[in-house]
């Protein structure tokens, strides 16, 4: 069984900003706090871990629905984070039955498609995080307001580090988001169709809203509309790729 990252002391890494990793360091407004991620991403999930470790929250993963189900048989988090672009179905479902279970965890819905928040909310969400998320703060904040007896915390922190969060966004590492537009590239060789190609461009779309890359996306939303555009895409990603281009 995965051992839980550990709370740590570490210097924040260069694609966390050093002055919000030193204003989280000097509070851990998620001490104790256990999250479980469901997110197939490593570039978010690296993001999202440095979130967790920097605010005292233990983070486990799951890569897929089928697995989510499979840690949840025998792990009780408080929050479960929840991407609606999974490879075994939209994260929709989960969220449903976690929310019409009687386990009693906060369900945040993550994506960073423009209906993602509509959709997460309907399935009964408590709340919502887009991606990439946009800095410490909004990522405590948003956890927080749902944990009782945290709420002066999530106040406190949140108007500290807000000042911090508007001079310095929080970046993805770009090996990860190397790694996962191999994965894509990946699967873009066996020509998708159907529910995987949405799901491939909308896996795509996130690593290209992650690294900026506004052609990567633009190229994502068409294979994601109309199969004939998935060539292009495979083309620009393997050209990304190619020619080792620095996120």
């Amino acid at each position: 069984m995965p051992v839980p990252d550990q709370p740590t002391s570490a210097p924040a890494p260069s694609f966390l900003p050093h002055a919000v990793g030193a204003l989280a360091s000097g509070g851990l407004p998620l001490s104790g706090v256990t999250i479980l991620l469901v997110e197939d991403s490593r570039a978010a999930s690296d993001m999202l871990r440095m979130m967790c470790q920097r605010s005292g929250a233990r983070l486990r993963r799951a890569e897929s629905i089928e697995q989510a189900r499979s840690h949840l048989r025998t792990y009780s988090p408080d929050v479960v984070i929840v991407d609606l672009g999974l490879p075994d179905g939209c994260g929709d479902r989960l969220i449903r039955d976690l929310t019409l279970g009687r386990r009693a965890v906060v369900v945040l819905g993550l994506s960073g498609d423009l209906d993602g928040r509509r959709l997460a909310l309907a399935a009964g969400a408590q709340g919502f995080l887009a991606k990439p998320v946009e800095g410490l703060a909004a990522f405590q904040a948003a956890i927080l307001r749902h944990l009782p007896g945290r709420a002066v915390r999530a106040w406190r922190f949140g108007h500290a580090a807000s000042g911090v969060e508007e001079r310095a966004a929080v970046m993805a590492d770009p090996l990860a988001l190397r790694d996962d537009l191999a994965h894509a590239a990946g699967l873009l060789a066996q020509g998708p169709d159907g529910a995987a190609r949405t799901y491939l461009a909308r896996f795509v779309a996130g690593i290209a809203r992650s690294a900026g890359d506004t052609d990567l996306a633009e190229a994502a939303g068409a294979a994601a509309l109309q199969a004939e555009a998935l060539p292009r895409l495979y083309r620009m990603v393997q050209r990304r790729l190619g020619e080792g281009v620095r996120f």
